[in-house]
């Protein structure tokens, strides 16, 4: 078969088409970006129905405006010169990958060479978004993580649109893109990819590209990813497995064989949840605590009041402990910045022993699902989940020693680092502290 590899090498920059037919490499840098508007919705939790409210249709389009001026998105593939599959082995060039799946994929298929991809939204947005989490703009700091999700999908989707066309030129049939952290394919095997994908490149990407102990990309808005290539057309149209088109959201391709498939939502609208539960209250507690009303935080006076107004449920028992249950909305760092819930569970002593943390955990809220797809879960279930259940911070100490814990600025969505969970867990007992510190808090 003729391959990438014969052909002339062109560099692209400030043009979204380019005739597959003459690479051997893809390096554009300047990629035309239309992400729709479905898919945005759709990567926010929206159903497809929804109808946009005016608030959030102006943080969707005041996210894509900015992007639109300050984004660097870019896009690499390069052909490989040999595919080895044998007996569950699976080999690109001169590294081997562990993956049962895509190794069963490329076999079902009968693929005989693979295209290696690296995809990016570009270091500016991640930059932005954690500017905007230093500003306390929770809200604002959502939709630039989740857009910046909805870049990397579209990116992928057009690469494979790009790859399509050259296929059909040579009578090949592309296969669905498979990357490290997907089902089956051990994060771990992110570090060989990236490596792999180094070694051989003509030219220098436009940011730099690495992967953290954790398996997860720097930046985290990027993706790595193997396209199997077949000569058999007819094994690929029958087993609807191999057909990408279904997970393509280039509707306009004129090489598409099946229709594309939205995924379906699994998660409500975040609002919706955030006002669960703050129901008329019935009675207000004086503070007289030895809490600080004037205390310093880490956070924003402005965020702390709109997150214990939204986000926190405060109960006092007859005893005059406290049960407290906060609620969490990130996402996930890879994956496709899949949406995640936590619900924080803190027992306090009374205010008369200083508000003592008795008792705190976390655990997916319920129906969350995007917990399933951070690194660490899909690496070891269960003994992610039990870190997450074991932290415990300032267990046994009164409430305002948070004032004086030393975290790790870590504003990541996602759950995989210790650094990460201590950053929630201060999050979670600032607003705390500063529900209870007020001169009158309500309570249900």
């Amino acid at each position: 078969m003729e391959s990438l590899k014969k052909l002339s090498t062109t560099r692209i920059q400030g043009h979204s088409h380019m005739d597959l037919a003459v690479m051997k490499e893809i390096m554009d840098i300047a990629p035309a970006i239309n992400v729709l508007e479905s898919e945005y919705k759709r990567l926010l939790g929206y159903p497809s129905d929804y109808i946009l409210q005016e608030q959030v249709r102006d943080l969707m389009n005041a996210t894509i405006r900015w992007y639109a001026e300050n984004g660097k998105p870019w896009i690499y593939a390069r052909q490989a010169e040999i595919l080895e599959i044998s007996d569950r082995r699976l080999k690109v060039d001169e590294t081997e990958f562990t993956s049962k799946r895509i190794h069963d994929q490329l076999i079902d298929a009968q693929a005989e060479n693979a295209v290696m991809v690296a995809v990016s939204a570009g270091r500016s947005l991640e930059e932005k978004a954690r500017q905007l989490w230093k500003e306390e703009k929770p809200d604002e700091y959502f939709f630039m993580e989740v857009y910046g999700s909805a870049v990397v999908e579209h990116l992928i989707a057009t690469t494979g649109a790009r790859l399509c066309e050259w296929g059909d030129q040579q009578k090949m049939a592309i296969l669905p893109h498979y990357s490290p952290g997907y089902p089956g394919w051990d994060i771990s095997n992110q570090a060989g990819l990236l490596k792999l994908i180094l070694q051989k490149k003509r030219y220098d990407f436009p940011e730099e590209i690495h992967v953290l102990e954790s398996g997860m990309l720097h930046p985290k808005k990027s993706l790595l990813a193997l396209f199997g290539i077949t000569p058999h057309l007819e094994r690929a149209q029958r087993l609807t497995t191999l057909i990408p088109c279904e997970n393509c959201s280039i509707l306009s391709c004129q090489y598409r064989r099946v229709p594309y498939k939205h995924p379906q939502p699994q998660i409500e609208d975040v609002r919706r949840l955030q006002s669960q539960g703050r129901e008329d209250l019935n009675r207000t507690v004086r503070n007289d605590s030895a809490l600080d009303p004037d205390a310093k935080y880490s956070i924003n006076l402005r965020a702390l009041e709109k997150w214990s107004r939204d986000r926190l449920q405060l109960k006092f028992l007859d005893d005059r402990s406290v049960e407290a249950r906060f609620r969490y909305e990130g996402t996930t760092c890879s994956n496709m910045g899949r949406t995640l819930e936590f619900d924080y569970h803190v027992r306090l002593g009374s205010s008369a022993v200083g508000y003592t943390i008795i008792d705190a955990y976390c655990a997916p809220a319920p129906g969350d699902t995007g917990h399933k797809f951070m690194c660490q879960y899909l690496e070891d279930a269960d003994s992610f989940m039990n870190a997450i259940t074991n932290d415990k911070p300032l267990l046994g100490r009164p409430l305002r020693d948070v004032l004086t814990w030393r975290r790790e600025y870590t504003p990541s969505g996602c759950y995989c680092g210790v650094a990460s969970r201590e950053y929630k867990w201060g999050i979670v007992l600032e607003v705390l502290h500063y529900a209870l510190g007020r001169n009158s808090i309500s309570l249900r």
